[in-house]
């Protein structure tokens, strides 16, 4: 039985297949009962189950030509319990692939020991183990000359690297591990070269919020310092710059990375802290940014740029979900509008901003119909969305016209999703890479005519899938099968007439990136905080200040890099509409308490506060009253008055009113701007309205005439009963007058003064000052009410 399983695809011959049979007799039934007992398909289940995992980290060049040494090098790990023993890794040259389903069928069982890849190159070009103990890592470099390969006709060959050994449980050689890969093979130029466009993406998520300083500088706010990080050398954004500089690719750029960057290398920016303050940026990290902008400038100095709309809006959310909310699609446009301005002004360099790309090129009829919405006349799709229908033996140039003067440039599938996944470990991105470039030739091979191939890859790559990108383009560059160009010079190119042009409807949209859309209530919330601005903008004597970074901050609330994170999204929005309603607020009313009005007509203030930095204006205030027939304003229900301030202070604006009964009257205080809308919180309070009448009037004249009369007449008797009395005190030499003070008649010891206070028991009662029909005026507060101008 072992010796059957020691080749895979042989078989024991019926001479030995004979001596295992009366062998198993002669054992004795025990010993057959116990070999009945073993799994009989115990050799193949090993031999699949991958006892020793292979790693192909490099193999050099990626696309040999006559006369090269192909190096390969990489490691291989025991990942079983046993030893492996009388191990080597040899080189594996399988069959000429043929089709780009032949590619993915192996890469799909790159690592799969059983079946071989084809013969061994030879025991010349292979690296030994005497021993592979458990878990332990062996690294090993294989350099062979080309020509040993036995490469012949042009194309894709499969290629594997596989290491062979024996274990104490099974002692014969057998292949343990496997990877397999792919080896283009053109050594000389082709007849006709593809045409091939690489997109090389520079797009970062959401980093500044809405919030700016209050200085002339209007120093900005970010959400976090991931940017510095991303910027910094070795970071993803300078690792794309870094790689890109050399590269023959189309660049295409969200303007508001360059913006955020740019607001970076300012200095003096902030960064957002939980409890809602802010603290300073590093100052180092200005440094950073300036730098990476240097380096950018150089990158795309004579190379095509193209700009997407500012913030790289989410065009399938918008289409899907936006499009039913009123002033979605004038977002877009304004995003497309800044884009060009903002690239030219920050990299020196007109963009191109006539293209669209809806996230992973996939397109339905309303992606189409928003996406060249704001004057974008191609739109980048992938196959997989616009997928053939002809049947075609080839894959055709990316330009499809779709009608309305619109152009799809559709994207290679195979070749734009080669670098996504995890590419941080070498053997993945060699494979990521090996792959790319078998499907570009594979792509070249099918036909004689020749073809524009756009590439496409993910918005984001992380520093290794950019790594792995680059690696691919530059052998592209040095290859003998494809020529680079441009975007716009491939959505030129004259489309295949066979090719599908048929726009796919909303029901193929896949459903994974459906759920991703940013919700309805997104754009919603989007709207509202535009009507906000809006309204806010017209008292502003500077709305730059304002409406640049709300406007760019809105832009951001639909950016495309907010798939996935819809919780972030939604606190990015709140915060975006908090801070605005926070700006607003700071011109207001001030709260006003109850208003006292005594007579027929007064002055009442109302007061408007104004905190912001700069003066506001084109702001009307209205005073109504809710009861006209009672209190009218200015003559009438209500009476407006223009207003404006200056920044930092108050303005106090006077009223007059009239009252035709007395009462209490509810009076409305509510700021309008000039064009008729509300502009902030009303403020309501009570006018309390005493009528005074004539006749009240003469009355109170009355008796205040008759306390100062009162008080003249004790004046003079008090004045005349000092005159009378003697020097030395003693009686009768005052005038005999029983009413006046020092008359004999007067109880005895009486000092004269005492005839103005109250009488003790027994004496006779004075006639008292008659009593005022007011109450004294009191000096203290009147209460909670306001005293008004009369």
């Amino acid at each position: 039985m072992a010796e059957a399983a020691d080749f895979q695809g042989t078989s024991a011959s019926p001479a030995r297949r004979w001596l295992r049979r009366a062998g198993a007799l002669l054992t004795g039934a025990p010993l057959l009962a116990g070999l009945l007992q073993l799994p009989v398909a115990a050799p193949a289940q090993a031999a699949s189950s991958g006892t020793v995992s292979v790693s192909l980290d490099s193999l050099a060049p990626s696309a040999p030509t006559d006369g090269d040494t192909l190096t390969v090098s990489g490691t291989v790990t025991n990942n079983g319990k046993q030893a492996v023993t009388d191990a080597h890794v040899g080189l594996q040259v399988g069959p000429r692939l043929t089709t780009r389903s032949d590619i993915d069928s192996v890469a799909r069982h790159s690592d799969d020991p059983q079946g071989s890849t084809g013969s061994e190159v030879g025991d010349k070009y292979e690296e030994k183990f005497d021993k592979l103990a458990p878990g332990v890592a062996q690294h090993f470099s294989i350099s062979v000359p080309v020509d040993k390969l036995g490469l012949d006709d042009d194309g894709v060959y499969e290629f594997g690297v596989a290491l062979s050994g024996e274990t104490s449980a099974q002692p014969w050689p057998r292949v343990l591990g496997i990877q397999r890969t792919f080896l283009p093979w053109q050594p000389s130029d082709a007849d006709t070269k593809t045409k091939t466009t690489f997109l090389w993406p520079l797009l970062s998520t959401v980093h500044m919020t809405a919030k700016t300083g209050a200085g002339d500088l209007q120093t900005p706010e970010f959400l976090n310092d991931d940017l510095a990080k991303d910027l910094a050398p070795g970071g993803r954004l300078a690792q794309m710059v870094d790689l890109g500089k050399d590269l023959d690719v189309t660049w295409v750029i969200d303007p508001d990375l360059l913006a955020s960057v740019d607001a970076m290398a300012v200095g003096n920016y902030r960064l957002q802290a939980a409890d809602g303050t802010s603290t300073p940026g590093p100052r180092e990290h200005q440094a950073v940014a300036k730098q990476w902008l240097a380096a950018l400038q150089k990158a795309v100095a004579g190379k095509e740029v193209v700009a997407l709309p500012f913030a790289d809006p989410d065009l399938a959310s918008l289409a899907h979900n936006g499009t039913s909310v009123t002033g979605s699609l004038s977002h877009l446009k304004d995003a497309t509008d800044v884009a060009a301005t903002t690239v030219k002004t920050v990299l020196h360099v007109t963009p191109s901003t006539d293209f669209a790309w809806p996230v992973d090129g996939a397109v339905d009829r309303s992606i189409m119909k928003v996406a060249t919405s704001a004057g974008a006349d191609r739109v980048i799709a992938r196959s997989d969305s616009l997928q053939e229908t002809a049947g075609l033996p080839y894959t055709p140039s990316a330009a499809r016209p779709v009608g309305g003067g619109t152009t799809a440039v559709v994207a290679d599938s195979r070749l734009s999703t080669a670098f996504e996944g995890d590419l941080s470990k070498a053997g993945s991105a060699t494979l990521a890479v090996q792959r790319f470039l078998a499907q570009s030739l594979e792509v070249n091979s099918q036909t004689d005519k020749q073809r524009s191939i756009l590439v496409a890859p993910q918005r984001m790559p992380t520093a290794s899938q950019a790594q792995a990108m680059a690696a691919a383009v530059k052998a592209l560059q040095g290859g003998t099968w494809t020529q680079s160009q441009g975007l716009t010079a491939t959505a030129k190119d004259k489309p295949d007439p066979a090719a599908t042009t048929r726009i796919p409807s909303a029901s193929a949209y896949p459903s994974s990136l459906r759920r991703q859309d940013l919700p309805r209530t997104a754009f919603e919330q989007i709207a509202r905080t535009q009507a906000k601005l809006d309204n806010f903008r017209v008292i502003l004597s500077d709305q730059s200040r304002v409406v640049t970074p709300f406007g760019r901050a809105i832009n951001r609330d639909m950016s495309t890099s907010w798939r996935g994170h819809r919780g972030a999204a939604e606190d990015y929005r709140d915060g975006v509409e908090d801070w605005l309603d926070e700006l607003a607020d700071q011109v207001k009313l001030i709260d006003k308490s109850e208003t006292k009005l005594s007579g027929r007509s007064a002055t009442i203030p109302v007061t408007v506060q104004n905190n912001l930095v700069q003066p506001v204006g084109h702001l009307v205030l209205r005073l109504e009253s809710t009861m006209p027939t009672r209190l009218e304003i200015g003559g009438k229900a209500y009476y407006e008055q223009p207003v404006e301030i200056s920044g930092g202070h108050s303005q106090s604006v006077k009223f007059t009113t009239s009252a035709n009964a007395n009462g209490r009257v509810a009076v409305i205080a509510q700021l309008y701007t000039e064009d008729g809308r509300k502009y902030g919180e009303p403020v309501t309070f009570d006018v309390k309205v005493t009528e005074v009448t004539p006749t009240v009037m003469l009355v109170i004249g009355g008796g205040v005439l008759l306390l100062v009369l009162a008080g003249f007449r004790m004046y003079t008797q008090r004045k005349r009963a000092a005159a009378r009395q003697p020097e030395d005190g003693g009686p009768g030499t005052a005038a005999e007058d029983p009413d006046e003070p020092g008359n004999p008649g007067a109880p005895e010891g009486r000092l004269p003064q005492e005839s103005d206070s109250g009488s003790g028991a027994g004496d006779p009662e004075q006639p008292s000052d008659p009593a005022p029909d007011t109450a004294p005026e009191s000096a203290d507060p009147s209460g909670t009410g306001e005293r008004v101008d009369r």
